[in-house]
């Protein structure tokens, strides 16, 4: 049956099915018929068989009688006969359709089986994946395209990782010599005139942010690379990071709390404290002066969620599921003021994935908002 196409399998259980529905239907109601009619000849037999050991003075009377009683029999098993024809009618259907429901699932066990393989494909395993080529004859052509499509796509985003991981190397020496020469201009000439201070302050900062999206742009691309085998104990990083990070927000007059319970997960100690870094330090960025800044740590169900929230100024809703795309910014004159180049976020989704968790806007208004992070506990 394996080596059967889905067609002629398909074609195959429906005749089958019509065959043992129809036979079926065939046996009881000839069983119905042949019960009814039984009923009518013993109703005749005893009739007659009355009409011979009784004295009859009037014939006609009595076979008047019989036709009129025999009619009412008849009526009456015409009856029956109907109400067990549907009876059956309505029981083979019934009978059939599970028939049909269990053996259409069992026809399209292929099908399951191929969706279940489509869905275990992701962006992190998409260059190992392969869709196993089914025996059945319109899954193994479908199979082996989506296999040469899943090689093609590796490739582009292999080629794309390349390129991306190239030009930040190349472009990190140039950035990196041009910012200490920058430097060493300043202290060199104190006295310049205001507009030219205010084209080198112009120039040294939008090097900076070309060289911190540079630095981003090599730890995306070299995320695949980081070993992720370490015990976290979340408490004494988040800790951590809210100590790094309690000048910024002591500027900004900004407070920064930590509550709930303590969890340990398994990953890249580096790379998920740089996770909570960025979305701590954009809580601070994008808060109101005097603000609050709350991350909160809780377990559920073999679950850790970590809770980071803000009173900004929220996120609206258009927008929700596009803050974690690569250059991605909501508003981009706040955001170049800020120093923002929009891969933040983005580098927090590629680590997330990595690790096998989520994150997630979980509610945001004008009183701010709460971004969920979810791992599995250890």
């Amino acid at each position: 049956m394996k080596k059967i196409s889905l067609r002629w399998r398909m074609t195959l259980m429906s005749l089958i099915i019509v065959i043992i529905t129809c036979v079926s239907m065939k046996i009881a109601i000839c069983s119905s018929g042949t019960a009814q009619i039984t009923e009518l000849g013993d109703y005749v037999l005893d009739f007659t068989a009355g009409y011979s050991e009784e004295k009859v003075s009037d014939t006609s009377e009595y076979i008047r009688q019989f036709e009129e009683q025999f009619t009412e029999e008849l009526a009456m098993v015409r009856s029956h006969f109907c109400m067990y024809n549907w009876l059956i009618t309505g029981t083979v259907i019934i009978i059939s359709g599970l028939v049909v429901f269990f053996v259409s699932r069992r026809s399209l066990e292929p099908l399951k089986r191929f969706s279940g393989q489509l869905g275990e494909i992701r962006m992190e395993n998409i260059a190992d994946m392969r869709i196993k080529e089914d025996n059945v004859a319109e899954f193994a052509l479908l199979s082996r395209s989506l296999n040469d499509m899943l090689d093609r796509i590796s490739h582009a985003f292999e080629a794309q990782h390349q390129f991306t991981a190239n030009a930040a190397h190349e472009l990190r020496t140039p950035l990196s010599l041009m910012q200490s020469q920058m430097d060493l201009y300043v202290e060199e000439n104190q006295d310049v005139s205001e507009k030219t201070a205010e084209t080198i302050a112009m120039i040294r900062e939008q090097t900076e942010r070309l060289s911190d999206m540079v630095r981003i742009l090599l730890d995306m691309s070299e995320l695949q690379t980081v070993p992720c085998s370490d015990t976290i104990s979340l408490g004494p990083m988040i800790e951590e990071v809210i100590a790094d990070l309690s000048s910024m927000a002591e500027e900004e007059n900004i407070t920064l709390e930590q509550s709930g319970e303590s969890a340990d997960i398994k990953g890249s100690d580096i790379l998920i404290y740089r996770v909570f870094f960025n979305l701590v330090e954009n809580a601070i960025k994008y808060n109101k002066k005097g603000g609050k800044v709350s991350v909160e740590t809780s377990l559920h169900a073999g679950k850790v969620r970590i809770y980071i929230s803000d009173t900004g100024y929220g996120i609206p809703d258009e927008f929700r599921n596009n803050i974690f795309q690569p250059f991605f910014r909501i508003d981009k004159s706040q955001n170049r003021s800020l120093g923002g180049v929009g891969l933040g976020l983005s580098l927090v989704w590629e680590i997330i994935n990595l690790h096998g968790g989520k994150v997630e806007v979980m509610e945001s208004s004008e009183r701010g908002t709460v971004i969920l992070l979810e791992f599995s506990s250890i």
